[in-house]
């Protein structure tokens, strides 16, 4: 009787809090569209990928997509965080998904062309950088409407559990379905389609106009404006370098083609589904570490939480880089992921919580350039040193230098260690 009393209260608050799936009928919708589509993105992520590395053989090949994904990310990032700002946030998120859907089905031509142009493939994921950068930042910024701030921490541990699926799905799926069609035609088409679901989701959402206070117009003053709200808000720069430390040297993402081939030879997989594995396994963690996101709901100390996990995710992604087993080398990726999943949550609650509503889309803005340009500059970053040093050497060396730049950001910025979420302070 005691034993099961003692269950029954622990086990809600260790698994998610599902409670903004259940008050807000729009949030439900959106969450489910954008893991659809991620499954997509996912697929031609890896897609792109492996039809780079086999028209080049060169991991920095691969690691180029990511700096080509980078230049739009930072230019349209900011610009659209300042449109959510002075537009309807519904909108941006409807149009943009169109244009996303768009240049899947461009990489389906190409592909079904046999083009083999990998200037073209370099062009189409820029403007897809370019597509997601003005679309994000709306579409998060318009979560606290949907389900109000002290729902924030649970929606976002939500978000990040869907965003996990598709991260997990997504590359096993397209490694698999190239495996077995033998190109990547099939994997941009299953994105296109996929497309539609968010398209869908933003369709139903009500109109999202800019509350009073905010921009009427979105030049690069409202930009900069945005940039400036920043200054002295020491809580929300150290959220965005934090991440940046972590993905830029710690993000083996575009080794992963090479590492499939030289660490693991004797697999009896074929590489496309080794590469979709190692692609997937960080995802996994990331959705284990959602599902069991309850206590995440009520954490306070929201920085030290957030430091914590990039410490393990970085002495995750070094001990990668020694290991050459398989199910070994998954394991530890498992891991990383399932740590950076818990820092994203907090850090993208503190700054949904942090900003005033007539900021948060410039703000989703630069959080849209760190989180996604981020892994982007690591590709270029592992792919440069991997040329030089060797795959093993990027990997190892990169989660060491995570842990020595966090090292030395929590000694320039202490206070982040002490942020209180009862008393959200930027």
């Amino acid at each position: 009787m005691g034993s099961g009393a003692v269950q029954s209260v622990a086990v809600p608050r260790l698994l998610a809090d599902v409670t903004p799936l259940r008050v807000s009928p729009e949030f439900r919708r959106l969450w489910a569209a954008l893991g659809i589509s991620n499954v997509g993105q996912q697929m031609t992520s890896v897609a792109v990928g492996i039809q780079v590395y086999n028209l080049t053989g060169s991991s920095l090949a691969v690691g180029i997509v990511g700096f080509f994904q980078l230049v739009p990310l930072v230019g349209f990032g900011l610009y659209g965080g300042a449109l959510s700002d002075s537009r309807d946030r519904r909108k941006l998120g409807l149009l943009t998904a169109v244009g996303l859907m768009c240049c899947s089905i461009v990489l389906v031509l190409q592909s079904l062309a046999g083009l083999g142009s990998v200037a073209l493939l370099y062009a189409i994921v820029a403007v897809q950088s370019g597509f997601f950068a003005v679309g994000n930042p709306a579409r998060q910024a318009l979560i606290p409407r949907l389900v109000g701030l002290d729902m924030l921490p649970a929606a976002n541990a939500l978000g990040m559990l869907s965003f996990g699926l598709g991260f997990t799905l997504g590359p096993l799926l397209g490694g698999l379905v190239i495996a077995v069609t033998g190109g990547e035609t099939a994997a941009y088409a299953l994105d296109a389609v996929a497309f539609t679901a968010t398209m869908y989701a933003m369709w139903r959402l009500r109109p999202m106009p800019p509350l009073p206070g905010a921009p009427r117009t979105a030049g690069w003053a409202s930009v900069v404006a945005g940039m400036k709200f920043l200054r002295g808000r020491k809580n929300l720069q150290m959220s965005f370098y934090v991440d940046m430390a972590a993905m830029v040297f710690g993000m083996p993402r575009a080794l992963f083609p090479a590492l499939a081939a030289t660490f693991y030879p004797g697999s009896p997989l074929a590489k496309a589904t080794i590469v979709g594995l190692l692609s997937a396994a960080p995802a996994v963690g990331a959705v284990v570490s959602s599902a069991l996101s309850g206590p995440l709901s009520h954490a306070r100390r929201q920085g030290a939480i957030t430091v914590g996990a990039i410490v393990v995710w970085g002495l995750a992604i070094a001990t990668f880089g020694f290991v050459h087993q398989l199910w070994l080398g998954l394991a530890l990726l498992a891991v990383a992921g399932a740590a950076d999943n818990v820092s994203a949550v907090m850090r993208q609650t503190i700054l949904q919580a942090a900003t005033p509503d007539e900021y948060r889309g410039r703000l989703q803005g630069i959080f849209t350039v760190v989180v996604a340009g981020g892994p982007r500059l690591g590709d270029v970053e592992s792919g440069a040193v991997a040329t030089l040093f060797g795959e093993a050497f990027s990997v190892v060396s990169g989660g060491v230098a995570c842990l020595i730049a966090v090292g030395a950001l929590v000694a320039a910025m202490p206070q982040f260690l002490h942020y209180d979420a009862r008393h959200p302070t930027p």
